[in-house]
């Protein structure tokens, strides 16, 4: 198992790396300052559900087959590469267009439709986020790699079944990481409540939108 030495150093280096800037953080912060820290905590369960897949993965061996293979590397790479720019693309579409208008009234019978129809939206909206989280912590091998290379180095030497004690230094890291994405997800949300021209949260969206451009290209100039 873990001994209690090697859970002193893995802690810290695990928040040095959870707590670094990356696509799902950013993630997490757009959607905190425009849905709110609930909904963007919500919707990171995406990406915590794509990491618990791959640490057992990694767990079970796949981890060494994917580092091992060029071909799979690459078209995971790839995907990742390609949803990036989408993503990062739509964002930035998002900041230059300007907010249709909001906040007409309704009354009497029309107004329970209008709750109705807001429920539905709230929904699928918070599925389409999940999705989003989900995608993006999947389509990057990087973070395979990480539980790869990163959780191994926290084993005692000599262990005959790593299998246990990969699953819980994963479940610790996506604790670690969960504490760190709440943190992005309550920065955003008090972004949000300071009451932000549409000029600024515009801006922001902007520089979401041309981080996740600007890591879509590191990604893609990437070797295994």
């Amino acid at each position: 198992m873990v001994s209690d030495i090697e859970w002193a150093t893995f802690f810290p280096s695990a928040v040095l790396l959870a707590a670094t800037p990356g696509a799902n953080q950013l993630l997490i912060l757009r959607n905190g300052l425009r849905h709110g820290p609930r909904p963007a905590i919500s919707a990171s369960t995406g990406r915590f559900a794509a990491f618990a897949l791959m640490v057992v993965a990694v767990a079970a061996g796949l981890g060494a087959v994917l580092t091992a293979s060029e071909v799979a590397f690459n078209a995971i790479k790839w995907c990742g590469v390609a949803y990036l720019l989408w993503l990062g693309g739509r964002t930035m579409l998002t900041a230059a267009r300007k907010d249709p208008a909001q906040g007409q009234k309704t009354t009497g019978a029309q107004q329970a439709p209008a709750e109705d129809t807001q429920d539905r939206g709230a929904d699928l909206a918070s599925w389409r986020l999940a999705r989003q989280e989900f995608i993006v912590a999947a389509s990057n091998p990087k973070a395979v790699i990480l539980f790869t290379v990163f959780l191994p180095q926290f084993l005692v030497n000599g262990a005959e079944d790593v299998t246990i004690p990969l699953l819980v230094l994963g479940a610790a890291y996506i604790g670690v990481e969960f504490c760190c994405a709440c943190g992005y997800a309550a920065l955003g949300g008090r972004l949000r409540s300071m009451g932000l021209t549409q000029r600024i949260r515009r801006l922001l969206d902007a520089m979401t939108g041309a981080a996740m451009l600007g890591l879509a290209g590191w990604l893609a100039a990437e070797n295994q």
